[in-house]
């Protein structure tokens, strides 16, 4: 990764970066309201941006979810947005592991994530079938339903994954 790239935590003046940030990084999709209404969310989301050159070059979040039937806290990563100047320099890598880092100290025993499984396999996601996602997935992004344990010894979680009011879209979980 680039040296002098900063993580912390978003702040309100992010805000209007991080709005520009997603249409560049994903000319495709419209991630700006779901952006938005997370950030919005207050304590129960974590909003880590990634800062180099004094420019914002990365932003993720990390819901604080339940599977249904379980005491136990987990996460779901994204969205996860790298300037497409800074992508392949290690950013989205980094800014992916301070959030591991900061939601296992918050307590999250799993993290759960929608993507691309030959990116998220680099931080030890794979898929998961015990938990379901909150809206049925079509058959071909079944493998990109993935989880990460952040407690090691504990059996794995059943159940469905219950989020909060912004995730709770059916255009969210599928084409």
């Amino acid at each position: 990764m680039s040296s002098g790239v900063e993580i912390r935590e978003s702040l309100p003046e992010d805000v209007a970066l991080i709005e520009a940030l997603y249409p560049s990084a994903f000319p495709d999709e419209d991630l700006l309201p779901l952006v938005r209404e997370l950030l919005k969310e207050g304590p129960a989301v974590l909003s880590l941006v990634a800062i180099a050159d004094e420019a914002l070059a990365g932003h993720v979040v990390f819901t604080t979810c339940s599977v249904a039937g379980s005491p136990d806290e987990v996460a779901l990563l994204g969205p996860l947005a790298v300037a497409p100047a800074r992508q392949k320099q290690g950013i989205g890598s980094a800014i992916v592991r301070a959030g591991l880092q900061q939601v296992q100290s918050a307590g999250a025993s799993q993290v759960y994530v929608l993507g691309d499984p030959a990116y998220y396999s680099r931080f030890g996601f794979a898929p998961d079938e015990n938990v379901t996602s909150p809206y049925p997935l079509p058959e071909e992004w079944r493998g990109a339903w993935q989880s990460l344990s952040l407690s090691g010894d504990k059996s794995p979680l059943q159940g469905a994954l219950s989020v909060p009011e912004p995730w709770r879209k059916p255009a969210l979980w599928g084409p």
